[in-house]
């Protein structure tokens, strides 16, 4: 799945895409993946000298592709999206710099209804940068939050 794929599943667009490539998905997991290039507008503020990629947009990277996999799972032509509700146990073992390919797996632990229960590591070149587990609620497109 190339970005206009993505798209076609869930809301975000640049620059807070953060998903390139969808590797596989099946019912219950998914691989993407997103190239973590120099020019990222994240890098003029966060450190200029020492460019970083913050955990937290490894956390929303993880948080897209999740959107992608429940996407997958509702009714065509639902109204509904994916809205993150809760994040535990979130790890941050290994800075992501410029020129890093992320690779984001994220698994479905469970399913309530409209709730989503779901771990999320993020890797690059086989070694864990980030570990999370989070909560989706899918939530109507014209719901007042």
């Amino acid at each position: 799945m190339d970005r206009d794929e993505i798209q076609q599943h869930i809301p975000h667009r640049p620059p807070f895409l953060w998903l390139d490539e969808v590797v596989s998905i099946n019912e219950t997991s998914i691989h993407a993946r997103k190239q973590v290039t120099a020019d990222l507008d994240v890098f003029r503020g966060h450190y200029p000298e020492f460019p970083v990629l913050p955990g937290v947009l490894q956390c929303e990277a993880a948080m897209q592709a999740a959107a992608v996999l429940i996407a997958q799972s509702m009714e065509a032509g639902g109204t509904k999206v994916p809205v993150a509700t809760r994040m535990n146990n979130v790890q941050f073992r290994k800075l992501v710099r410029p020129g890093d390919t992320l690779d984001i797996e994220v698994t479905l632990t469970e399913r309530l209804q409209d709730a989503f229960f779901l771990k999320g590591k993020v890797s690059v070149d086989g070694k864990v940068t980030t570990r999370l587990e989070f909560a989706c609620t899918a939530t109507e497109v014209n719901e007042n939050v």
